[in-house]
């Protein structure tokens, strides 16, 4: 039952409910030891290339410095797999998992907006979010490809840096139910970046579930409001470049695309990030 007396309007007592839940102000320690967090999910989350794997000692060691939480616990498992295997079986795990399946693609937008003229006009949004906030990705990946906003989240900040996570929480959601269901090891990841969001609702939840059931919108359009600046050289011939020709079937289909482009992070001022397959 609600604290508040009925005669006090729904909407004031839904945005107190809101408030109520909303995260006590961080700390600037606390704020960078969430962007650290972020920077390792950014990173431990971009194709294994052959520069990402010589780093994985030092990942390691920065993961294990990380003060104890349920997030440092993901990412701890997800090292423990990440730093014995070869370069060679984690490549392959990467394209089989985030390439070749549709239910565990990378590009938040398309789990909102399928096909749709929405998400052309949401990854303009986006990528205008990006440059408001002075931050050029410079163009190697599409805006909503996950590392890119998990990177964007640890430069801007908890507040307007993060709200592209907290948008696409159900995307996000719907990810991490397809790893754990595969057993992939980059479900801890996403199980640590969803723990540092907002708690999911019943809203959320039920969306999710009809997301996994009828796959995202469906429309036959192109994306030509975003993807004309990003189409060429990547994939010729293929209907938009970040999925091949075909990969927008009807909902309920699912079908495997042909493979997605280099997962490319962009440069910051620390230096060149991984920047994905060769």
């Amino acid at each position: 039952m609600s604290p508040l007396p009925t005669t006090v309007p729904a909407i004031v007592r839904t945005r107190v409910r809101a408030a109520a839940r909303r995260r006590a102000t961080m700390s600037p320690r606390e704020t960078e030891e969430r962007a650290l967090v972020l920077r390792l999910l950014s990173l431990l989350s971009q194709y294994p290339d052959e520069e990402l794997a010589a780093h994985r000692p030092g990942l390691a060691s920065a993961v294990a410095a990380l003060p104890r939480s349920a997030a440092a616990a993901e990412l701890s498992a997800f090292m423990d797999w990440f730093a014995v295997h070869e370069p060679d079986a984690l490549a392959r795990h990467y394209v089989e998992t985030f390439d070749l399946r549709r239910r565990s693609s990378l590009y938040l937008t398309y789990y909102l907006h399928g096909d749709t003229r929405r998400r052309g006009m949401a990854l303009l949004t986006l990528a205008r979010r990006y440059r408001a906030a002075g931050w050029d990705t410079d163009g190697g990946e599409l805006p909503d490809h996950l590392p890119v906003v998990l990177e964007f989240a640890a430069l801007a900040g908890p507040g307007a840096g993060e709200a592209p996570l907290r948008m696409h929480r159900r995307g996000l959601e719907l990810i991490r139910h397809a790893l754990t269901e595969s057993g992939s090891p980059y479900r801890h990841l996403l199980s640590a970046l969803l723990g540092l969001l907002p708690p999911a609702t019943d809203a959320d939840r039920a969306a999710v579930a009809k997301l996994a059931a009828e796959g995202p919108p469906e429309e036959e359009v192109g994306l030509d409001p975003y993807g004309a600046a990003h189409g060429a050289g990547r994939g010729a011939g293929h209907g938009h470049p970040a999925y091949g020709d075909g990969e927008f079937a009807p909902p309920s289909a699912f079908v495997s695309p042909t493979a997605a482009p280099p997962a490319r992070a962009p440069r910051t001022a620390d230096g060149p990030r991984p920047e994905g397959r060769s």
